[in-house]
């Protein structure tokens, strides 16, 4: 029997999922960070050995058996990053197949359980991807939240700081989300929202963080968060619309992802009903598989290719 391995590669932990060459699941497990952005190398090498003993212990037949191994992560297109994760999987007795892509890639095959489609991602940033059934590919955004990730999480949290700082001198109406924003912080001046968003320890996800307060005001009927989660829904109708049009998938189906998309009830039911209204026939689901699925399916693509 011959195995595939597909990695998801996340910033915190790596979801693995084992199958054979049919593509039945026969074993996941998860095991450290593989993101060289935020590990040192060590951890990362210490990690892919584990990988290696578990797929031994797993598979009939040990690692030898496995015929291909796709690892889906972000960063992953850096010859430094993808050189190092092949190195280490070499070290450790792994001489078959080896896939690398980006992570909107793993996710877009498990999400439509399938190598065709369109996904949009709004998770601390944002983007959409698709590949149409010619082969052809295209995406939309994820370009960093310095000069993109519209709609983000990023982008809403910052938001509504800036609603917090208007509000206090007279630009914006007086909302709740200053007294949530604060109590959220532990803090209760515009002073100290200014010392938080410019402490050098600061980074995009604090900022991200900040985003689930908005279901909360928008549940309490705040205009001003209402008006919110109007220009990201559009933002992101915007983003997914290139896609669709650049591969001319306007019938099918858009997966959501992120944890704006799936746990803003306001942001979702907004962007899902102005897509039916630009693509009546694009309909938007769930997702059918996790990302390391995704990275099993694209390993099986390649050995069978």
């Amino acid at each position: 029997m011959k195995y595939v391995v597909g990695l998801d590669g996340g910033g915190t932990k790596t979801a693995v999922t084992i199958a054979d060459e049919q593509g039945a699941i026969i074993g996941t497990f998860v095991a450290g960070a593989l993101n060289y952005n935020g590990q040192d190398e060590a951890s990362v090498r210490i990690t892919l050995a584990h990988i290696c003993d578990e797929i031994e212990r797993i598979c009939d037949g040990g690692l030898g058996a496995c015929e291909a191994i796709c690892i889906g992560a972000a960063g992953i297109s850096n010859p430094v990053v993808s050189g190092r994760l092949t190195s280490g999987l070499r070290e450790n007795g792994y001489n078959g197949k080896l896939v690398l892509v980006g992570d909107h890639e793993t996710a877009l095959c498990g999400a439509h359980e399938g190598l065709y489609g369109i996904i949009i991602i709004a998770g601390t940033g944002s983007i959409c991807y698709g590949r149409n059934t010619s082969g052809a590919i295209h995406r939309s955004g994820g370009f960093g939240h310095l000069i993109d990730d519209e709609g983000s999480g990023y982008s809403i949290g910052r938001d509504l700081l800036s609603v917090v700082v208007r509000a206090y001198d007279g630009r914006e109406d007086a909302t709740i989300i200053t007294k949530l924003v604060y109590d959220r912080l532990g803090i209760g001046t515009v002073q100290e929202i200014v010392g938080f968003v410019y402490d050098k320890s600061r980074n995009k996800g604090d900022i991200a963080a900040l985003a689930s307060l908005l279901s909360e005001a928008c549940e309490a009927g705040d205009k001003v968060a209402q008006r919110i989660a109007i220009k990201n829904a559009n933002a992101l109708v915007e983003l997914a619309s290139a896609t669709v049009e650049q591969l001319g998938l306007q019938e099918g189906e858009l997966s959501l992802l992120g944890s704006v998309l799936l746990n803003n009830r306001h942001i979702r039911e907004l962007f899902k009903s102005r897509m039916k209204e630009r693509y009546p026939r694009l309909r938007c689901i769930e997702t059918k598989q996790d990302a390391a699925y995704g990275a099993v399916l694209l390993a099986l693509d390649s050995i069978r290719k």
